[in-house]
Parts: C-alpha cells; structure tokens; sequence
C-alpha cells in the first residue's frame, strides 16, 4: 500500500502548472502589485489571455457587453477573481494530452465544472462566502484522479470496475484496493502548488465534510456539489449526503437540486472557455 501512496507521490511531484500561471502569481504575491501589472502578466501568454475572454464573456458572468482586452477585465473583476479564472484554465492546461485511453478526459472536464457550477451557486445561496472561491474547489475537487491515472491506471480501472459491480461509493473501494482515496491525492497536488488553504481543504474532506476543521461551510457547499454531480440525469433521490452537509449550509434538498438543473445551462459555455478545443468538444 505505501508503494502506491510513493508511486503516486512521484507522479504528482513531475505535475507543474504552467509558466504564465507562475509569472501571474509571481506578480499578485508583491504586496504592491499594480492592475495594470496583473494585465500585463496575463497578456504575455496568448492562449491564457484567450482563455480569460472566453470565460469572462461566457454565461459564468453574464456582462451585458463585450469584454475585449485583459485590462478591462481585470479592472472589472479584480485581481483575486482574475487570478482564480487563470488558476482554472491552467490546471485544465496542465493535463492536456493526458492519454484518453485510460480516462475519458471530456467526461471528466464536464463533470469537474458541473461541479464547480453547482459549488458557486450554492455558494451564493448561502450569502456567506466568495463564490468565486468555491468554484475552484469544485473544479479541483477529483483532480487527485488524474494523477492516480497516470501512476497506477491498472489499480484505478480495477476500482472503478467494483465500485460499480458492488454498488459502492468509489472512495471507499479506492481506501481498501490502493491503500488511499483521490481526495487524498487531490489535497497533496494542491498543497504542492502552494494552493490557498480552503482549497486543500475542500479536496481532502469533502467526501467527509464533517472532518474539516477551518472551513467546514465551504467543504459541505463542495460536498454537496459533488453528491449532486454524480447524480445520474435528474434522479437525485438518493445523493447518499452527510448528515451535517445541508445543517451547514442551510440549504433545503429542494434548493439544491434547482441550482444543479441551472448548473447544467451553463456548462457547455463555460467547459469551452476554459479547456482546449479537442477535450471541450
């Protein structure tokens, strides 16, 4: 088991995000940075920037007219929005080409942001935290997987494989056949790149939100998320939520399964904003 955890871990430590990601953080960690800094960071790299003004004009925001030049959006959005818009789009970046033969990468993109779609919204709903926050953690919440996939796919399939023959949460099959779950490795990867710490812990306890420590509220937004994701079309009778998760938020079951139906509106828009063409399509 522990020669999977170091397996894994090697993997993961050969995983870095991209060069125009590093030099925008480089920019917003001077206690002095300027706008104007931030644009153009931003605007060295072309695809990031394209990325940027497909999602900042996507249904996500919803701007009543078009945003045409980095500057703008920023100035618009504010630089810790802007920062989590180019986060998004450069782990996308990161696992481009990742070999499809063992992950359905379209699959797995369009459940992530489903997830970070519903994340937001019940974010919002709850009138108490950032939403923009909450939809990186929905997005980054089962990236752990991808580099699982990668050190060990045969132990991964073999997984998924139970989990669906005996009926049983993929989690707790991934604990006993590999010695460790995804949200495990998802929280190592973030901690790795020096992510904030309300996303590391949002990956690691959302599958037991009553686990979290400092941001109990924004671990049950994203297990909530995450429950609502894996429902099958719209048969949500059975989310198999923790109990603590809706007395947390103090969403209703009904609220919560309006705001995935919305989430689905928006999906498509925003999945081609933030991924390459040939995985979004």
């Amino acid at each position: 088991m522990e020669s999977n955890w170091e397996q894994i871990i090697a993997t993961a430590r050969l995983v870095s995000l991209p060069e125009a990601y590093l030099n925008l953080k480089q920019v917003l960690d001077q206690p002095d940075y300027s706008m104007a800094e931030v644009a153009i960071a931003i605007n060295r790299d072309p695809a990031l920037t394209a990325r940027i003004l497909r999602l900042v004009n996507s249904s996500y925001f919803g701007f009543s007219s078009r945003i045409d030049t980095v500057f703008r959006a920023v100035n618009m959005l504010g630089s810790q929005q802007v920062y989590e818009l180019a986060l998004a789009t450069s782990v996308a970046q990161t696992f481009d080409g990742m070999d499809s033969a063992v992950i359905n990468m379209a699959q797995f993109w369009r459940q992530s942001v489903l997830c970070a779609l519903i994340s937001k919204n019940l974010a919002k709903a709850c009138q108490s935290m950032q939403t923009d926050s909450l939809f990186v953690a929905g997005l980054l919440h089962n990236i752990g997987h991808l580099v699982m996939y990668q050190a060990i796919p045969g132990l991964c399939q073999q997984a998924m494989i139970q989990s669906q023959e005996q009926a049983r949460p993929l989690y707790l099959v991934e604990r006993e056949l590999i010695g460790l779950d995804y949200a495990r490795i998802s929280c190592e990867l973030m901690r790795q790149w020096h992510l904030p710490h309300m996303l590391r812990e949002t990956g690691r306890f959302h599958l037991e939100p009553d686990r979290a420590l400092e941001f109990p509220l924004q671990t049950c937004v994203v297990h909530i998320a995450a429950r609502l994701t894996e429902a099958e079309g719209n048969d949500m009778d059975d989310l198999r939520l923790n109990p603590a998760a809706l007395a947390v938020s103090g969403l209703s079951l009904e609220q919560c399964k309006a705001i995935r139906r919305h989430a689905e509106l928006e999906v498509a828009q925003v999945l081609s904003a933030i991924l390459p063409a040939d995985i979004a399509c």
